[in-house]
């Protein structure tokens, strides 16, 4: 998979504990065939062998409809199952030295709140950023806010594709048409609807219209 083509337009993150359905693997796979272009493994409260399985099981439903599957911060994780890459946020292990354990073929995200952030991780070698959040969201409650005024100065400072997170649904993804953005991170928007692959579909059309794709 090349890297440099992905399409971060609808970036879906797992949550267990807020999906409609009763796998991991269900919710997955529903959203993809709604549209979502990236999927995000996120597991906090689950062994090591547990989450490597889990991956194991979610790759083969990514790799069977050409998704990239992006580990959340653990990169051993990441390895054992040799998917696209990574995604780390400013407490986890730094993007440099991500990027060394990696290689070049990987990719890897950084979650960014500050302008500051944002042009450190384009400079450690970061593919793409996860800026937010931009609304308070539950599902990540310690969160730092981020303005839209902040969001455009960091488009303007960086030329890796940004990603928004945090309280990004059908209601406010239009407050960021012509901005630059390259993508919709989502949780509850997606996994959380009675009907995931149709939340999925409505929200790839809305998206690739504020988007300009």
């Amino acid at each position: 998979m090349d890297k440099l083509k992905i399409d971060y337009t609808l970036y879906l993150c797992t949550d267990r504990g807020l999906m409609s359905c009763e796998t991991i693997e269900q919710s997955v796979e529903e959203g993809v065939k709604g549209g979502c272009t990236v999927i995000q493994l996120r597991e906090k409260d689950c062994t090591s062998r547990e989450f490597y399985e889990l991956a194991v099981r979610v790759k083969k439903i990514t790799d069977k409809y050409s998704v990239p599957l992006i580990i959340n911060d653990r990169l051993d994780i990441a390895q054992a199952v040799d998917c696209a890459g990574v995604h780390l946020g400013q407490s986890d292990m730094p993007c440099a030295v991500a990027r060394k354990i990696l290689g070049e073929d990987k990719i890897i995200g950084i979650s960014a709140a500050t302008l500051e952030e944002a042009k450190k991780a384009q400079a450690d070698g970061a593919d793409y950023l996860g800026v937010g959040a931009m609304y308070a969201t539950n599902t990540k409650t310690d969160a730092r806010a981020v303005t839209k005024e902040q969001l455009a100065e960091i488009r303007a400072a960086v030329d890796i594709p940004i990603v928004i997170i945090g309280g990004v649904n059908q209601k406010t993804v239009p407050n960021f048409k012509g901005m630059g953005i390259d993508g919709a991170a989502v949780v509850s928007a997606v996994v959380s609807q009675p009907d995931i692959e149709k939340a999925a579909k409505d929200l790839r059309e809305l998206c690739e219209d504020c988007f300009g794709r």
